[in-house]
């Protein structure tokens, strides 16, 4: 029997990662799509080939069997939906960032735990072929005791839906963009235990302007910051820095990887390469020139796979939490000035 798919919150990265994938595995039934607008629920059920519409997600689990869900609204709904979701018997699938609190990722760890149900994140970056080689050969960079993560945008104020919009979304380039780059380094890193978060963020460009390369948007309300630089120290004593923005006057229009320092050699996401010094000439230990592709698809994958037949990996609920503390911790210690120890 095939499992039944919904998605709740039908905008673009419901159509063009979650619509789209699940449409090409014949084991899925596109059960329901959810949306509060019950006209663009509508549409995107007509467009996708979803069997029905709602706009309120009680109503749809009242009405439909459901067994998988993708979670696509923004940031402050995901906690609500994805409890639900869960308390119906759902596995669930939760864009980026898991919450909109610790607490609330924490809950939503604990409920996918106790009720023995898959709750993965779409952290999507893990899942390149980059990350995965990274993660594979890291130990040939020897003690890496430095590691840069870099989520930036020269001109990147996103003009559509909330982004800009604090309290919906919870901040703007840390947890939109930076992160996915936060998360495949912790990832790459095996999750080190983290002593002490720094961070100084600011918000110089977004109320000044109104137009950039993504769009239109209000500078009047334009309450995130556009620019955050974070630094943390793990247990070890070695630290990772993070920089991330939606605006910066910088000369690249974008800049997306995350290096790595170790005692015996560097490495970079993207492209994948492993290198070291030579008596002072750079050599290239390992280019495995990888195409760098969208990896949406095989973050969808790895959770249909484990839903279907229980095997490989996901990020999990437990995984999102740390990222999700991670993330708290910068914000806090931007907010506060100080440091903040975990």
């Amino acid at each position: 029997m095939k499992k039944r798919v919904a998605i709740i919150g039908a905008g673009q990265v419901a159509e063009t990662v979650h619509a789209s994938y699940y449409q090409t595995r014949e084991e899925l039934e596109l059960a329901a799509v959810c949306d509060p607008n019950l006209e663009r629920a509508n549409e995107f059920a007509r467009e996708n080939g979803f069997l029905a519409a709602y706009d309120d997600a009680k109503t749809m689990f009242q009405r439909e069997a459901i067994d998988i869900v993708s979670i696509c609204t923004p940031n402050r709904f995901h906690f609500e939906n994805v409890m639900l979701a869960l308390q119906n018997g759902a596995h669930v699938m939760c864009e980026k960032p898991p919450a909109m609190t610790l607490e609330e990722a924490e809950q939503m760890a604990e409920e996918a735990a106790s009720r023995g149900h898959v709750l993965a994140y779409d952290f999507h970056h893990r899942f390149s072929n980059e990350a995965r080689f990274l993660k594979k050969e890291k130990a040939r960079l020897g003690d890496i005791y430095v590691t840069r993560a870099q989520a930036l945008r020269r001109s990147g104020v996103p003009g559509w839906g909330t982004f800009t919009n604090k309290e919906i979304q919870g901040g703007g380039p840390l947890i939109d963009i930076g992160i996915h780059m936060l998360d495949v380094a912790m990832y790459v890193l095996d999750f080190p235990k983290v002593k002490r978060v720094m961070a100084k963020s600011f918000q110089k460009i977004g109320t000044k302007k109104s137009t950039g390369s993504f769009g239109s948007w209000d500078p009047l309300k334009f309450t995130v910051e556009d620019a955050l630089f974070g630094w943390i120290e793990f247990e070890n004593g070695h630290i990772l820095e993070l920089e991330t923005s939606f605006a910066l006057h910088m000369k690249e229009n974008r800049i997306f990887n995350v290096s790595f320092f170790g005692d015996e050699a560097g490495g970079t996401l993207y492209p994948a390469e492993i290198f070291t010094d030579n008596d002072g000439d750079l050599e290239i230990l390992q280019a495995p020139g990888f195409i760098q592709e969208d990896s949406h698809p095989a973050s969808m994958a790895a959770f249909v796979e484990k839903v279907l037949f229980d095997r490989g990996d996901v990020v999990t609920g437990r995984e999102g939490l740390i990222i999700q503390r991670l993330v708290a911790a910068l914000y806090e210690s931007a907010e506060k000035e100080a440091c903040v120890y975990l």
